[in-house]
Order: structure tokens, then C-alpha cells, then sequence
């Protein structure tokens, strides 16, 4: 049986996921559907290329993920099809796949444009429903990517995604990402801190040069209300307050 996740910014109270389903199991009635998430901020593609991420580890070879984060629906941006280390990606050519191109091996990327494996009738505001989908669903009944459409080497990504630079024994990073708890994670990784001054340094994180302490081991280490930095379950530096 095969899985499909899906990540939109689409939200749960219209329409939109059931449509996006309901065109799935048309297709491929025996396919395993995962809702990751249908809460990425709207048409922030930042969010949903650092969410895809984040879920990219835990899901077996095999698994078509179908992220959909589409501000340029309808406009002559491409839809991708790309393999990384057994797993595949459908998506709009946005950035969406950023963190993922950076960090996994690429196998092959295809632009989807063959039209057999669309819906017979496309809506210009709706290319979730009408082609990713379908094509996720051809996919997990065993069409093969390459059938999708033509090998490509270009992909839009999205600018300030970069990993932390390293100085001597400073490592300069940024904001990727700000969770519901108003935790902002960073581009900052623990191996980066670790293979930048060894695994016993102690390092003192500083925000826009005001000094929070030192990276701690849980948000509690510090009194209520205070900032905190510690490394969260995603391996990447997180400043937070404690509750």
C-alpha cells in the first residue's frame, strides 16, 4: 500500500483537502492518505518547505509526499516531480522543496506536464485538485516519474534558507521558522555547533547582539517568562520564553 502526505496551506473548514483526497482515492483507492498538516500560514512557502523537512526522516522509501503551497496557481510556474533517496515530491517549482534539494541527495527531477495524468477538466485557481493530485495517484498505482514529463536540472529556491555560517568560534544563523508557540527556530544545527568547537563547548547565544545565556537542555531550565535557547527535537537551535 502506498502513503501520500499531504501539506497545504489550504486549512480544514472549505472544501479544498476532501476535493484533494477524493481525487486521490478515485485514482488509487488503496492508497494510504497521511494529513501532515493543512495549516501552513497562507501562501507561505517558507513554512511549508521547512515543514516538509522537518517530516522528510520519518516516513519509509516508497512515500509521495504532495505539498501544496501555491501562490502562482494558474501562472506559467511549473509543477515538479522529484526523487530523494527513495522517496518522491510533488509540488509547485516555488522554493517549496528547498530544504529538502539542500539536505537529501537528488535522484532525478521531472517537470509534470503530461496531460493524460491531469483531470480531464483543469480549473486555473484550483491545479492541486486538478494535477497534483492525480498525478500523486497515477504515481502510487505504479506509473513511473519519468512518464510524468521531461528531466529538468532547474529549480526555483528560495533566498535566506541557507545553513549558518561558521567564524572562528562564532556561528552566525538566522530565523527559518516560528512555530504556534511563538518558538523561533534557527538555521543553526547542533553538528554545525559540535564540529564548530567540539561537543563540551558552551556556547552563548546571543539575538540581534543581546545576550540569552547559554544553549540550554529544556525550555524549564530558565524561570517563567524568561528566553531560553536550546536545541529542539528538529537538531536545530530554538530561542523561546518559557512558557
Amino acid at each position: 500500500m502506498s502513503i501520500v502526505t499531504l501539506i497545504t496551506d489550504y486549512g480544514t473548514r472549505d472544501y479544498y483537502v476532501g476535493a484533494l483526497k477524493g481525487v486521490i482515492l478515485g485514482i488509487a483507492p488503496d492508497v494510504h492518505i497521511v494529513d501532515v498538516t493543512h495549516d501552513i500560514e497562507p501562501h507561505n512557502v517558507s513554512h511549508g518547505a521547512f515543514v516538509l523537512r522537518q517530516i522528510w526522516p520519518w516516513y519509509p522509501s516508497g512515500t509521495i509526499h504532495l505539498a501544496i503551497v501555491d501562490p502562482g496557481v494558474g501562472s506559467d510556474r511549473r509543477i515538479i516531480l522529484g526523487q530523494y533517496a527513495g522517496r518522491c515530491i510533488i509540488a509547485p517549482d516555488n522554493g517549496l522543496v528547498t530544504l529538502v534539494h539542500r539536505d537529501i541527495p537528488v535522484e532525478a527531477m521531472y517537470v509534470v506536464e503530461d496531460r493524460r495524468y491531469f483531470m480531464p477538466e483543469l480549473s486555473t485557481t484550483f491545479h492541486g485538485r486538478d494535477m497534483m493530485a492525480p498525478v500523486a495517484a497515477h504515481l502510487a498505482n505504479g506509473v513511473k516519474p519519468r512518464q510524468f514529463g521531461r528531466v529538468t536540472d532547474r529549480l526555483e529556491m528560495l533566498p535566506g534558507m541557507h545553513r549558518a555560517k561558521a567564524t572562528g568560534d562564532t556561528v552566525h544563523g538566522g530565523v527559518l521558522y516560528v512555530d504556534r508557540f511563538g518558538t523561533m527556530v534557527t538555521n543553526i544545527g547542533r553538528e554545525q555547533l559540535i564540529g564548530t568547537c567540539g561537543r563540551d563547548h558552551v556556547w552563548e547565544v546571543l539575538v540581534n547582539g543581546i545576550p540569552i545565556g547559554p544553549v540550554r537542555s529544556t525550555f524549564s531550565d530558565v524561570a517563567l517568562g524568561e528566553p531560553v535557547a536550546v536545541i529542539g527535537s528538529s537538531g536545530l537551535l530554538e530561542i523561546a520564553v518559557n512558557q
